[in-house]
């Protein structure tokens, strides 16, 4: 038996290894991705599936080592699996509508790092135009669906 129950807290350490390697490589994606869009991806996406590793990883170690399941930990499990990717698409959704930044590979200058910011790139005015139009097209979707 206690070579079971040390193939179970190996098999819950490395989960938690893995949702700790996520975790890192959302945090490389965050400070790396150009614009609010791509950085809420990163933020919500790879977050979401490093916390469900670790904390399916804590939930498979307690069962195994202390013998009881934590119903803390699968509240939390399950309160963050839903609130995050909404939480992320509230935020990006804002940034949509605010005429945030978009990060178009045909915007980057050649040859140059990715982590040049968007103002590098376009003048304030040339972002105040893109969504100035992006909102006109925008109305003038709204206005032909309502007449239909």
């Amino acid at each position: 038996m206690p070579t079971v129950n040390e193939s179970v807290n190996l098999i819950a350490a490395i989960m938690m290894f893995l949702g700790s390697i996520i975790a890192l490589i959302s945090a490389i994606g965050l400070i790396k991705f150009q614009d609010v869009f791509l950085r809420s991806h990163a933020s919500t996406k790879s977050s979401t599936l490093s916390i469900l590793l670790t904390l399916v990883g804590v939930i498979i170690y307690f069962i195994s080592s202390q013998g009881y399941i934590s119903v803390r930990l699968i509240l939390a499990l399950v309160f963050i699996n839903l609130t995050s990717p909404v939480g992320g698409h509230l935020i990006a959704r804002a940034a949509y509508r605010n005429g945030a930044y978009m990060y178009r590979k045909s915007d980057a200058p050649r040859g140059t790092s990715i982590l040049l910011s968007s103002n590098e790139n376009n003048t304030f005015e040339q972002l105040k135009k893109r969504a100035e139009a992006r909102e006109a097209r925008r109305r003038d979707y709204a206005e032909t669906t309502d007449e239909d």
